[in-house]
Order: C-alpha cells, then sequence, then structure tokens
C-alpha cells in the first residue's frame, strides 16, 4: 500500500514534467523528419521561456489569467522566428547541422540573460501568475487510473497530448506530413516528384521552433515560475527521448514519460522515505545515467530519416 501511495503521489508530478519534454520532441521530430538536426532545441526553449516570463509579467495586471496563454502563444512564436536562423544556416547556407544548432543554444542563452539584466536589472524575470493544478472532473475518481492521470493536471498537459495526436495525424494521414517524411528519407526523389525540398525543410525547423518554445514555455507557467537563463538541459534530454522514441510520436510519448519519471524520482527523492536514503548525488544522476543506458541498449533498434543531417544541394545530383 505504501508502494502505491508514492506512486499516486508521484505520478501527477511525473506527467508534469514530461509535458515540456513531449513539446520540445515533438519540435525535433518535425524538423528531423524534413532532414535537419536540431540540436539548437535547448536554445529555442529558452527563449520561449523568456519571453513568456517578460510577456506574463507586463500583461498580468491588464489581462489577469489570460496573459498566461498570451505568453504561450507569444513564445511559440518567439521560438519559431528565432528557429528561422537555424533554417537559414542549414538550408540555404549549407551550414554544418550540429554546428548550427550549438551557436542557437550558445546565442539564445547570453542574449535573453542580457535582456534580462536590461529589463529587470538581475538575470531573472519571475512571474506570480501560473496555471493552478486541477482535478478533471469525474474521471480522477476512476479507480486507479483517476489518481495518476486525472489528478493535479494541467491545461499544458492536455493541449499538448491534442498537439500529439495532431501530429500523429498530419505526418502520417496528410499529404504535408508524407512530403515532409520524404524530405527526410530520399530529397532528391522528392524533389524529382516535383516536391520542393527547401520550402519542407524549413516548414519542419519552424515548426519545431514553435513547438520548443512553447515547451520552455510550459516549464515557466507550471513548475518553474522564473526564467533563470537556463532549461536544465531538456532540450538535450527531448532530443534523446527522440532517438529513444524512434522518431515517431507515440514512441516519443512513451519515452518522454520514462525520462520525466526518472527525473521526478531524483527530484522528490527528498520528501519520500524509500529513497531519502539513497545518497543526493546519484539521484541527481539517475536520470541522465537512465537516459544513456537507454540510448546504448536500444541504439541499434532505432531507425533515424535516411538524409537527417545531410545537407541538401539542388544544384547537385
Amino acid at each position: 500500500m505504501e508502494v502505491w501511495d508514492m506512486i499516486s503521489r508521484i505520478f501527477p508530478y511525473a506527467v508534469a514534467y514530461s509535458v515540456p519534454l513531449l513539446a520540445a520532441a515533438l519540435g525535433g521530430l518535425y524538423s528531423e523528419r524534413s532532414g535537419v538536426v536540431n540540436i539548437g532545441l535547448e536554445g529555442l526553449m529558452v527563449v520561449g521561456n523568456f519571453v513568456c516570463a517578460v510577456t506574463i509579467s507586463k500583461l498580468q495586471p491588464t489581462l489577469g489569467q489570460n496573459a498566461i496563454w498570451v505568453g504561450l502563444a507569444m513564445a511559440a512564436l518567439a521560438g519559431l522566428v528565432f528557429s528561422i536562423l537555424h533554417a537559414v544556416a542549414s538550408i540555404n547556407l549549407l551550414a554544418n547541422q550540429v554546428i548550427s544548432g550549438t551557436a542557437i543554444n550558445m546565442v539564445a542563452g547570453a542574449l535573453t540573460v542580457f535582456l534580462a539584466r536590461t529589463i529587470t536589472g538581475s538575470g531573472n524575470v519571475r512571474i506570480t501568475l501560473g496555471f493552478v493544478p486541477f482535478d478533471v472532473p469525474v474521471l480522477h475518481k476512476v479507480p486507479i487510473l483517476g489518481p495518476l492521470l486525472f489528478t493535479r493536471t494541467y491545461a499544458t498537459t492536455w493541449l499538448l497530448l491534442a498537439i500529439l495526436g495532431l501530429s500523429w495525424f498530419i505526418l502520417y494521414k496528410t499529404r504535408f506530413g508524407l512530403r515532409l517524411r520524404a524530405c527526410g528519407e530520399h530529397p532528391q526523389t522528392a524533389d524529382a516528384a516535383g516536391i520542393n525540398v527547401y520550402k519542407m525543410r524549413y516548414a519542419g525547423v519552424l515548426i519545431s521552433g514553435a513547438l520548443a518554445g512553447l515547451s520552455g514555455a510550459t516549464i515557466l507557467v507550471t513548475f518553474s515560475g522564473e526564467f533563470n537563463g537556463t532549461v536544465a538541459g531538456l532540450g538535450f534530454l527531448a532530443l534523446a527521448a527522440l532517438i529513444f522514441g524512434n522518431w515517431k510520436p507515440l514512441g516519443i510519448l512513451g519515452a518522454t514519460f520514462f525520462f520525466g519519471f526518472c527525473a521526478t524520482l531524483a527530484n522528490v527523492s527528498q520528501v519520500v522515505p524509500a529513497l531519502s536514503s539513497i545518497p543526493g548525488l546519484v539521484l541527481k544522476a539517475f536520470p541522465y545515467a537512465v537516459t544513456l543506458l537507454a540510448l546504448v541498449v536500444f541504439s541499434k533498434s532505432t531507425q533515424a530519416p535516411k538524409a537527417d543531417g545531410e545537407i541538401y544541394d539542388a544544384g547537385k545530383r
């Protein structure tokens, strides 16, 4: 019974922690399915986190709770706009995509902290308004599943689950999704079939930026409440979840929750009697060690898009 109580208490926090990972990993999915590696997810999340914090802090007095939704929308837009830098470098300038993504991470962190210091006088931007967890009516009383999935949930959880379902439909049931996947597998063949590879890759990278920005904002309005110039490596964890999930929406859902649950165990270890005896350093390293182990074990069974990370030049056949 004690084990069940521990799981039922931890589970809602694990779900909340997994949702930003899911958003960022879905962003990476769109980009890499188009053939562009996006190492810059971490930086794009930081941009979204910053823009959301500033938007909410400025609009809260006039818009109240609605300022949160405006902040989320502005964060997605900021991530989309910032990702244009990666798109131009990777698609038009034929730059190395890993180096371009790394540059995005460096520029995003430095620029947002500079702007935060300019605006507030410090590198932090705090908000006093965020989403309040709630129990889903009726469903939270369902035995077993109710306490796990429908208790202390956030509005962003259901928003991102809806985006997940929409992403699956777009990628596998629409012409756009078929063309996007074709550009990530065989861009030359797609070009010969009349598909504009450049436009499809731009679409993939921009959608990736929007979802990464939304991910950073989700962290802010659920369990963070403050911009401090970093998202604690969640962007790289999302990339690991993308690989572990085999570049498929449902696989990514399982992978992000697995990593999110492992990270939550480490975060709540000091208040759980069964875990308090384990050294803190071990628990802090636990989610990252599990991530590395999972990638090693499943690396042979994962299948990345064949043209993922490859530079495409229409002038060369």
